[in-house]
């Protein structure tokens, strides 16, 4: 590669750049269906895939699974509460906090979601190969921990 100071920075070009491009893509396509159908936003959705995904937790766990700030999390969380989809319980092992678990109807829905999410990420991905798409995976989870390697 050749030194940073002697190549020109061009933004079509750059890669964080086009990560940020094609992922706010992706979001807002995927946003719209579940906003139009489900009355979800991209953080609502998260939360409700990661409950799904690993049950009861607290919001500081969420915002670490779902990458999202602490008011993000919270506002989506208590958005859902609302909603009946989840539910806040006393956490156990630390009385200071509580867990947000989904409600059956939380369940429910994401039951109907998650089939239109892997349709999204299957005509997303139609025409790259399964071998591709698992070296693109291998190659973003780099990227991420690059980044956080960085940041430290």
């Amino acid at each position: 590669m050749r030194s940073s100071s002697r190549r020109k920075l061009r933004l079509a070009d750059y890669l964080p750049y086009r990560l940020s491009v094609a992922a706010n893509a992706v979001s807002r396509l995927i946003a719209h269906a579940y906003e139009e159908r489900f009355g979800l936003r991209v953080p609502h959705w998260r939360v409700i895939a990661v409950l799904a995904d690993e049950e009861a937790l607290t919001p500081q766990a969420l915002c670490e699974r779902t990458v999202m700030d602490k008011v993000t999390v919270t506002r989506a969380a208590q958005a859902l509460v609302r909603r009946r989809l989840v539910r806040r319980e006393p956490n156990a092992s630390d009385g200071r906090s509580h867990r947000l678990r989904l409600t059956q109807a939380g369940e429910r829905l994401y039951q109907q979601i998650a089939p239109l999410a892997l349709e999204y990420e299957d005509r997303l991905l139609a025409g790259i190969g399964a071998e591709k798409v698992e070296h693109l995976k291998e190659q973003l989870r780099r990227l991420q921990e690059a980044a956080v390697r960085l940041r430290r």
